[in-house]
């Protein structure tokens, strides 16, 4: 496992998640992976820039530069587990490649898929997520050592002008409250949220 990555804090998930929030001062969209990182997302403070996924596995990147794409004026976030990223580590070519410059990737990496049942995941022996997203074209990627330093690395990302990954490990506190599962509602409110629809 690299030296960085055993050097850094366990932290956690909804504690890191607030953080984060609290420095959204510009309607920056923010898209929450399934499970635990929604649930904590939406309890770190519910905004219409907020896109809950549902059972959309791996998708949290691929959604988040699509957004990244259509609104290159606007801040985008997207939070998502080590498991759900390793299904899709294509996606971080894809966006090494197009290299928005408005786009944030928050991974959370507890080694497990906590919502099955807690098996571990290759993050938590063999695979360093900071070190494939580097090798796949995201050279500004890096390891959160502590709060303070995630927070110093989210700074750095609202005025940087390529893609960031930012690592964070985390303990395995399951998700803070539950997310309104209302698919409809969740993808109104945000298309009203980035302006992309008009109320009726």
């Amino acid at each position: 496992m690299a030296t960085a990555m055993r050097n850094t804090k366990v932290m956690n998930r909804f504690d890191l998640t607030s953080r984060l929030i609290a420095k959204l001062k510009h309607e920056e969209a923010v898209i929450g992976g399934i499970g635990n990182t929604n649930f904590d997302l939406w309890a770190a403070g519910h905004r219409p820039q907020n896109f809950y996924m549902l059972g959309s596995m791996g998708l949290a990147f691929p959604i988040a530069l699509g957004v990244a794409l259509a609104q290159p004026n606007r801040r985008v976030f997207a939070l998502e587990g080590d498991g759900s990223l390793l299904m899709q580590l294509g996606s971080l070519t894809t966006i090494a490649t197009l290299a928005p410059k408005n786009l944030t990737m928050v991974v959370m990496d507890n080694g497990i898929y906590q919502i099955t049942g807690a098996q571990p995941t290759p993050a938590a022996g063999v695979a360093d997520i900071v070190a494939i997203a580097a090798a796949s074209g995201l050279a500004d990627s890096a390891w959160a050592a502590d709060e303070e330093d995630f927070e110093r690395l989210v700074e750095q990302s609202l005025s940087t002008a390529r893609p960031a990954l930012i690592a964070v490990r985390i303990d395995d506190k399951p998700g803070v409250g539950t997310t309104r599962r209302d698919p409809v509602q969740i993808r109104e409110r945000f298309m009203l949220g980035l302006g992309a629809r008009q109320p009726l």
